[in-house]
């Protein structure tokens, strides 16, 4: 097996080379997003389901806001941005907009880098596209100086050697994209998450007005 790949990679040309780099940069954006994406999922849902939200139900919204202080997770800051508002007893638009505006602050560290991934994903397309081209027009080259016995056989080898440059950026470009759909989910979880926090904030806090929020 491992024969056939390397003989597979060799036979492609120079262009394989190319391919294969932008396939390992995709696979270690992958990685780091994924790991990312996973500590930062578990991290939130802890910080707000065992911290802030018994809090937010006992209404002690000063400690909530402490403790959002003190955390370094991106719903605490979320929450923290609410919650400030909440206790100098604005309304509660301000309240919203306020955790909006955390929520923007945030989406730019869920998203980094992921859309990398969709386009190494064309880039490998492309240059396994590129490589077939160059391949066939130095096959045809090659073919049109060569002995008219010999032509169908180089041609058709020619050709096949050629259209491995293809076939490599296809098999680098849809592990690629699908890398790049499961991180768009991950990271859409996280921020509905996130959004459905702020909207058990608002509850709680529509659900008792008249307690006293200090």
């Amino acid at each position: 097996m491992t024969d056939t790949v390397v003989r597979f990679f060799q036979e492609g040309g120079l262009f394989m080379y190319p391919i294969a780099i932008v396939l390992v940069l995709g696979v270690a954006i992958a990685i780091e997003r994924f790991v990312y994406l996973s500590l930062a999922k578990s991290a939130n849902r802890n910080a707000f389901d065992k911290a802030i939200l018994p809090l937010l139900k006992k209404r002690d919204y000063k400690r909530a806001l402490e403790f959002s202080n003190d955390s370094q997770t991106a719903i605490a800051s979320i929450m923290g941005a609410g919650l400030s508002r909440l206790i100098n007893k604005q309304q509660r638009e301000d309240i919203e907009y306020a955790m909006e505006e955390g929520l923007m602050e945030t989406l730019p560290r869920l998203e980094k880098r992921t859309q990398y991934l969709a386009t190494l994903a064309n880039v490998s397309t492309l240059l396994g596209l590129l490589g077939t081209i160059i391949g066939l027009i130095a096959a045809f080259t090659a073919v049109a100086n060569a002995d008219p016995a010999e032509k169908a056989s180089l041609l058709s080898q020619s050709i096949s050697v050629a259209m491995n440059t293809t076939a490599f950026g296809l098999m680098s470009a849809i592990p690629l994209l699908l890398c790049h759909a499961v991180l768009q989910t991950k990271t859409n979880e996280i921020v509905d998450s996130f959004e459905m926090a702020g909207v058990k904030l608002l509850n709680i806090i529509s659900e008792q007005p008249s307690i006293n929020r200090d």
